[in-house]
């Protein structure tokens, strides 16, 4: 077991999970003391091998594994998928982003695991689900931005649809599955429901980002349905990205009676006129085009720095928008440690997220990156399943581990 003392210590997790989004489920488990056992190929996770990389070491591997004990299994064979049956009766959490039709095919259903550990609480992540007809179709966060409508929404009102330049479906479906496993964990702990399938599409995440979008239209009515606005909104103006005079950019999004009423002020547009055009939210989306014109004039005669003090002293909502160095360097950031800066062997220094959210007595922490292949088969083999060294030295030998 690993040192931690977070609030999940006493949580066994195995994560038998690969790339990005089922991995993180764990990943944000472990961050908070769950000791988590990741299996992987004996030739290493394709993770290892794909993405940004440093002296020939993967930084999303460093990043997606931290805090998890890495073993080696190779589970297209029969004797690796007794192992992982073996294993999953001695864990509480099972992540994994399988299909159906393996699953099946390896005689690791739902069913059959749960017959094996009743209290198993599996988490099955999957572009479209484990049920419909798209059950066994294979995809990614970015297909799921795509099909759950974000792709739509995104860019310009005349330029075609845009993918997000992260993968957002991916770490949004590996928090929608750490709420699933803390959600189906609390039932079996507290209420004795026993053992859940949490079943994590990676669109339905998606949709959640798009919930206000779908309540606000009527599939019955005659308006057409919304479409992307850039970075403005249909139903509330002004809210924008402007360039200052120091040509960089501010977020800006003050779009109530009263917040429309200080910007009139600050930019001396508070004559009759203009109240007639701007004060009220009916009034002002009419002439929603002018209202962020005269926004944006303003703002572009100013400094960042200038106009970010000025419209914070009126209480109107802004933000610098940063790019990586003014991240790091901006002094809220720095005073909450919100980026662990993590020291790794070959890779030298890696700026992470810290664990979100922060709790009071028992915060999540970034104990290690990600470990070298197998560096833990010796230690997890003889903990859960009592290999002494001939037994994980005949594994060994014969390419099973």
């Amino acid at each position: 077991m690993t040192d931690t003392t977070g609030a999940l210590t006493g949580l066994r997790v195995l994560d038998i999970s690969s790339f990005l989004a089922a991995p993180q489920v764990a990943t944000f488990l472990g961050d908070f003391g769950a000791d988590v056992v990741k299996i992987e190929p004996p030739s290493g996770e394709a993770l290892r091998r794909i993405g940004a990389s440093r002296n020939g070491e993967s930084l999303v591997w460093a990043m997606v594994s931290r805090n998890k004990r890495v073993v080696t299994c190779d589970l297209n064979r029969p004797e690796g998928r007794d192992i992982l049956r073996q294993l999953v009766a001695e864990v509480d959490v099972l992540v994994h982003n399988y299909s159906p039709a393996v699953l099946e095919r390896w005689d690791c259903t739902w069913e059959r695991l749960q017959a094996l550990n009743p209290g198993l609480v599996m988490v099955s992540v999957s572009p479209y689900g484990h049920t419909g007809p798209l059950a066994d179709r294979p995809g990614a966060g970015t297909m799921a931005e795509a099909f759950a409508g974000l792709t739509h929404m995104t860019g310009e009102p005349d330029g075609p649809p845009m993918l997000t330049s992260i993968p957002l479906g991916d770490t949004l479906t590996g928090v929608f599955g750490l709420i699933g496993a803390l959600v189906a964990c609390y039932g079996r702990d507290v209420h004795g429901l026993g053992g859940q399938h949490v079943d994590v599409s990676m669109y339905e995440p998606i949709l959640t980002l798009m919930g206000s979008t779908l309540a606000a239209w009527d599939p019955d009515g005659d308006e057409p349905p919304p479409m992307r606005f850039g970075s403005r909104l249909e139903t509330g103006v002004p809210r924008n990205i402007y360039r200052t005079a120091d040509n960089r950019y501010l977020c800006l999004s003050g779009t109530t009676d009263r917040q429309v009423e200080r910007i009139l002020a600050l930019t001396g547009r508070a004559g009759p006129e203009d109240q007639a055009k701007f004060a009220r939210m009916d009034d002002r989306l009419a002439h929603n085009d002018e209202l962020d014109a005269l926004v944006a004039e303003w703002i572009a005669q100013r400094s960042l720095e200038e106009a970010v003090a000025i419209f914070v002293e009126a209480r109107i909502p802004v933000a610098p928008v940063h790019d990586l160095p003014g991240l790091l360097a901006d002094a809220q950031v720095r005073a909450r440690n919100s980026v662990t800066l993590v020291d790794h062997d070959s890779l030298g220094t890696v700026p992470m997220v810290t664990p979100a959210p922060i709790l009071s007595e028992t915060p999540g922490a970034i104990d290690h990156p990600g470990p070298p292949i197998g560096a833990h088969n010796a230690e997890v083999y003889a903990e859960l399943l009592g290999w002494d060294a001939e037994r994980l030295a005949q594994a060994r030998d014969n390419g099973l581990v």
